[in-house]
């Protein structure tokens, strides 16, 4: 078994393990020597590593989603943790277990695609019913559909996380669609399933996370539109009103412009779509700030780029001795926003949220 993981290390420990190497920059030196700027990676998070002396002998033996042996000094610097590195080698493949280097959602993803499967078998419309079933009867979308990431980096950013979080939406869709008149839940369940089903090949994930040539050259949204129009196809007699309406919910799900959407939300379920995949996505990016920080002192995290802002970490700030560290007031010139290990969250933790899954209940 793989030991040390990265979210076992604690400040001042000399550390030797075996970690994937996420990202490699060679950078300079104020003297003009070179030294390496690392993130190191296992399923329990990832670690900014620095190593400062005899860069040179070391430079070409490894790369980018490599797996190394590595032993260090573990530091907190600026409030953030960072690993120094004294001695770095490669490790074959053969010697790990890939397992131990991917950091995946803590649910099963055979049990959440049935959650998924009983939500599109449970739709009136039996237009988008068959639909659904088209994609997911395609085993080459199913299977990385329940696998994908759905982020590089922002949010939900691991093994998993695409399902984990078109579940989370159907959830709020349920409850949203409870507490608005007239609008269509099976078009706003259609429109999150499908809105990011893009991902499933914008993003590669095999080591650490990245985009694919189609990704980079086409992004999630167009990839989207050619799989449902192609999915379409297989759906005798769809209608053409409802076809239209997904693809504006596809292309429109950023909600403005500036951050890639074609166009804004024009009709309601298109809106709610929007509002919920920024909410869930926000607070899922706010709660792994919170848990990667856990070596720094004071009740703030760092600067969270995504986020555009430092978050409080509420349980420390509300200890009796509670921290009193300033939040960073603007972003580091570096910055490393991957994600952290996976935290429990409490079925309901507020009596809003109570509230709202005693509504969603209640529901047919």
């Amino acid at each position: 078994m793989k030991s040390p993981y990265i979210g076992e290390l604690q400040p001042s420990q000399v550390v030797t393990g075996v970690f994937l190497v996420q990202s490699k920059d060679v950078r300079q030196k104020k003297t003009g020597e070179p030294y390496l700027s690392l993130v190191l990676g296992d399923r329990s998070g990832e670690i900014d590593a620095k190593m400062w002396d005899n860069v040179a002998e070391v430079l070409d033996t490894f790369d980018r989603d490599d797996f190394v042996r590595v032993k260090g000094l573990m530091q907190v610097y600026q409030n953030r943790p960072q690993f120094t590195i004294h001695k770095i080698a490669r490790v074959e493949e053969s010697e790990v277990d890939f397992a131990d280097y991917f950091p995946c959602s803590q649910r099963s993803p055979e049990e959440m695609f049935a959650e998924l499967r009983a939500i599109i078998a449970g739709l009136a419309d039996a237009h988008l019913r068959a639909l659904l079933d088209a994609f997911m009867d395609d085993q080459r979308i199913a299977l990385p559909y329940r696998t994908a990431p759905a982020a590089k980096s922002v949010h939900h950013a691991f093994l998993g996380g695409l399902i984990e979080h078109v579940l989370s939406l159907c959830t709020l869709a349920k409850i949203a669609a409870a507490h608005y008149r007239d609008i269509d839940l099976d078009l706003l369940l259609a429109g999150v399933i499908l809105h990011d089903v893009g991902k499933i090949r914008e993003l590669t994930y095999e080591r650490s996370f990245g985009y694919s040539n189609e990704g980079q050259l086409l992004g999630h949204i167009v990839i989207a539109l050619r799989m449902l129009d192609q999915k379409l196809a297989q759906v005798p007699g769809f209608p053409e009103g409802t076809r239209t309406l997904l693809e504006h919910m596809i292309v429109s799900h950023h909600g403005e412009l500036e951050f890639g959407s074609p166009r804004v939300p024009l009709f309601p379920e298109a809106l709610l779509l929007h509002h919920l995949d920024n909410m869930d996505s926000k607070m899922e990016c706010m709660r792994a700030a919170i848990a990667r920080d856990r070596h720094a002192t004071g009740c703030w995290t760092g600067y969270v780029a995504p986020l555009e802002r430092a978050v409080l970490k509420k349980a420390k700030y509300l200890e009796p001795q509670g921290g009193g560290v300033e939040a960073e007031a603007a972003p580091p010139a570096q910055g490393n926003h991957a994600p952290a290990a996976r935290a429990a969250r409490p079925v309901s933790g507020s009596l809003f949220g109570d509230k709202l899954q005693e509504a969603l209940r209640k529901q047919p």
